[in-house]
């Protein structure tokens, strides 16, 4: 009889009156990968969370081999044997391979830790995961997917049944994906429950005996991969069998942005082409290359070849400050560690780049500040509108907002914006409003507005024209009734030769 790792059931939790997670069941018995899948904002890092102890559910339980939980504390989670490998992982690269693997758990003998004890159980593990790498060796010398390796190594160590990875091929080559693949199917011969969190389809058909598929917090679907087609997975992921057909194509205007043959660290040759008042979107999965494109725009990566160009004017963004000079802006993804300062006040964060604009000979004119900032909060729709207020009080739809309206205030114009994910953490509620103030922006003031994002529903939603993004290079385009969220999550899935420039 098979032994059931893995059972949640009923799961419900909730951020702030929106409910991430309603009442979530998810089975993986011993040896089995299962494949979780939605797109972002359905609720699978809420449910990985959850089962770390990251999150305490508000209702529902955890069964892990046999013992039920209704909540799990982080440490609680690895007694009962589930490992998370994210994306983001969490080696530290100054140890060796052996001390992370042993870190705060580490094997001493008369009060010392006994290392050469430590060394043979890291080389057995080692072995057990088919790792390319010594138990002395510094774990920030390895490349990615060895890492990766010492991570589940680590995992192994700790007697783990459930294994949970998070992503696990997003920074990895082909040959290393391969690899991990080859190791999954490995560690799921040896008895372990796999729930396999991941965009790629091809990795589904290749490593998955079930998938589970989350969509608003809710299981939207679950079957077994023998007899699926990558259309039905497709449709199961969009959640509507046809989108509305989208309007007539715009009315052609001069390009605002061209990008020509533009070359960077882990993306290029590729050429973008922005009309003036046009929405432009960048669709591809994590580790595609679409955020490493808008901060080379924005100069927070450096080129390494190729041209861009403004209107009329030629454009070599060195650093922030010569984009923004150009008339090149941009939002990034996380607005609290790279866009916002949570202790100033919302107008000062709103109107930091108008400071000197809004100056009357070198002193603050306050109240001109008042008044564009009361603006700019009707404009953008703004809940509290209240300037003293700090930003970090401000809910995350409300702090985006603030973000924003740094570029579309009166004293501060940009002829391109760049916008990193733009509702990311955003309630439904913001996230039409900031639809319709970056709508109003490019089509009442003739902004050129590019913008990256992993969600299909968002890039229907604001785009005029979709530009397909996959191993640094554009290998598409969408647009007018093409533009759906099944056709974007078949782009993805199986791309077309790349082209070198849109």
């Amino acid at each position: 009889m098979t032994t059931t790792n893995l059972r949640v059931s009923g799961l419900t939790k909730s951020f702030g009156g929106v409910r991430a997670l309603d009442g979530v069941d998810l089975t993986v018995p011993a040896g089995q990968v299962h494949a979780l899948l939605g797109h972002n904002g359905a609720g699978k890092s809420t449910l990985i969370k959850c089962l770390g102890g990251a999150f305490p559910p508000d209702a529902g339980t955890i069964e892990i081999g046999g013992t039920t939980y209704t909540r799990l504390t982080p440490r609680e989670s690895i007694a009962a044997g589930v490992a998370i490998i994210f994306q983001t992982l969490s080696v530290v690269d100054a140890l060796t391979v052996a001390e992370n693997i042993f870190l705060g758990q580490e094997w001493t003998r008369h009060g010392r830790v006994d290392r050469r004890a430590q060394e043979e159980v890291a080389a057995g593990l080692l072995e057990r995961v088919a790792a390319r790498c010594s138990p002395r060796d510094r774990v920030g010398d390895l490349p990615t997917g060895q890492r990766q390796l010492v991570e589940i190594a680590k995992a192994l160590s700790r007697s783990a049944s459930v294994l949970v990875l998070d992503e696990p091929t997003a920074a990895l080559s082909g040959a290393e994906t391969d690899a991990l693949a080859e190791r999954v199917e490995d560690l799921r011969a040896q008895g372990l429950a796999i729930v396999h969190v991941t965009h790629l389809l091809a990795e589904v058909e290749r490593l998955a005996d079930a998938v589970t598929v989350l969509r608003d917090g809710r299981v939207a679907h679950r079957t077994t991969v023998a007899g699926r087609t990558r259309r039905d997975l497709v449709a199961a992921i969009a959640g509507r069998p046809a989108e509305a057909v989208r309007g007539p194509r715009r009315t052609p205007t001069p390009p605002r942005l061209v990008v020509e043959g533009l070359r960077g660290p882990g993306f290029g040759p590729l050429g973008i082409t922005v009309a003036e008042g046009e929405r432009v979107g960048l669709f591809g999965l994590i580790g595609s290359g679409r955020t490493r494109v808008l901060e080379t725009l924005y100069g927070r990566r450096r080129a390494t070849a190729g041209t861009i160009r403004v209107g009329d004017r030629a454009v070599t963004p060195a650093r922030p400050a010569d984009a923004l000079a150009a008339g090149i802006a941009l939002v990034p993804a996380d607005r609290r560690a790279q866009g916002l300062f949570p202790s100033l006040s919302a107008q000062d964060n709103a109107l930091l780049p108008a400071l000197r604009p809004l100056a009357r000979h070198g002193v603050r004119a306050l109240r001109a500040e008042r008044r564009v900032f009361g603006a700019l909060a009707a404009a953008v729709g703004l809940r509290p509108a209240r300037p003293g207020l700090p930003a970090g009080a401000f809910s995350g739809g409300n702090q985006q907002k603030l973000v924003l309206g740094r570029w579309i205030n009166e004293a501060r114009h940009v002829d391109v914006l760049l916008l990193d994910e733009p509702t990311q953490g955003v309630d439904v509620g913001a996230r039409q409003e900031i639809y319709r103030v970056v709508s109003a922006l490019a089509e009442e003031q003739g902004t050129a507005v590019l913008f990256a994002s992993s969600d299909p529903e968002e890039i229907v939603a604001l785009a005029d024209r979709c530009l397909i993004v996959a191993r640094g290079r554009i290998v598409g385009e969408l647009s007018g009734t093409e533009l759906t969220e099944q056709s974007l999550l078949s782009a993805v899935h199986d791309p077309l030769p790349a082209e070198g420039a849109a």
